[in-house]
């Protein structure tokens, strides 16, 4: 049985909307979709694989903006520029919603129909996103060693590089307390910026004085709850990927060869700006 075809005809100026696009840009166009909507090859014969790749290609769409929007607030603190790095803060916390939904979509693969497509899989993993780790280093979760995994794709080695080097969100942040009159250790200001943040009493006591006195240090104070906003999705998002894996994989070994559940866990217990969180036990 077929579905009977609409053979009515639409006028051509349908309710004033352009219709001819031989010579003007479409929607199409301006998205590239053929190339995005193109980009899908599933390597196994089993129907959920197109899950699992759109799952993790829009996941890098979505990183990708992050760090659009992370580098450009890096560039806001250094030069002192709050309010649009506020925004953009903001901005990030949202998109990092998205990433923790997308992970209840995904949770709808089963272990079964996972196992299914892992033969497929070989050894790629999302542990070998060098978006993922670019936003980790430039959030101060630095680690000279995971470079390793980028070796063999020289500009993604070269970026990842540069961003171990480079201060982080919250080492500009630092950078910023100092330049405003609150006393940070020497020693913290040249700190190694390849090295993952370390917790210092100096900068803890400079958030407390923001938090104590807020009418005077607003900007700081704006941007101490802001990076809490931050850190808290991006523990959610963690928390969320570990939970989706463990549902659909248990404590098997990741197919990167890291030890998947009980790894992640690991990554539950960093925390990006220490002393934000450490300083509410004292207020």
């Amino acid at each position: 049985m077929t579905c009977p075809i609409d053979q009515t005809e639409q006028p051509a100026d349908w309710h004033g909307a352009k219709m001819d696009f031989s010579a003007a840009m479409s929607y199409g166009d301006y998205l590239a979709l053929d190339q995005i909507l193109s980009a899908q090859h599933p390597r196994s014969p089993n129907h959920n694989e197109m899950l699992f790749i759109i799952q993790h290609q829009t996941s890098e769409l979505w990183m990708k903006l992050m760090l659009h929007e992370l580098h450009a607030v890096r560039a806001h603190l250094c030069s002192g520029d709050l309010p649009p790095a506020f925004k953009m803060l903001a901005r990030v916390a949202r998109i990092m919603d998205q990433l923790v939904h997308a992970w209840d979509v995904l949770a709808t693969m089963t272990p079964t129909e996972y196992t299914a497509i892992r033969p497929y899989l070989g050894s790629s993993s999302g542990f070998q996103s060098a978006q993922y780790r670019e936003i980790e280093f430039i959030l101060g979760n630095k680690n000279a060693a995971l470079l390793q995994v980028h070796v063999s794709a020289p500009q993604a080695h070269a970026k990842l590089q540069a961003a171990l080097q480079s201060p982080s969100i919250y080492d500009e942040a630092i950078l910023l307390m100092a330049r405003q009159g609150l006393p940070i250790d020497a020693a913290r200001l040249n700190a190694d910026w390849s090295l993952p943040t370390a917790p210092n009493d100096s900068v803890k006591q400079a958030w407390l004085t923001a938090y104590r006195e807020p009418s005077q240090h607003w900007a700081l104070y704006e941007l101490a709850e802001k990076l809490v906003d931050l850190e808290t999705a991006f523990r959610t998002w963690r928390f969320r990927h570990v939970t989706t894996v463990e549902r659909i994989i248990g404590f098997k070994t990741g197919t990167g060869g890291t030890a998947g559940v009980s790894y992640l866990k690991k990554m539950l217990d960093v925390v990006l700006f220490p002393e934000l969180f450490a300083l509410r036990t004292d207020l």
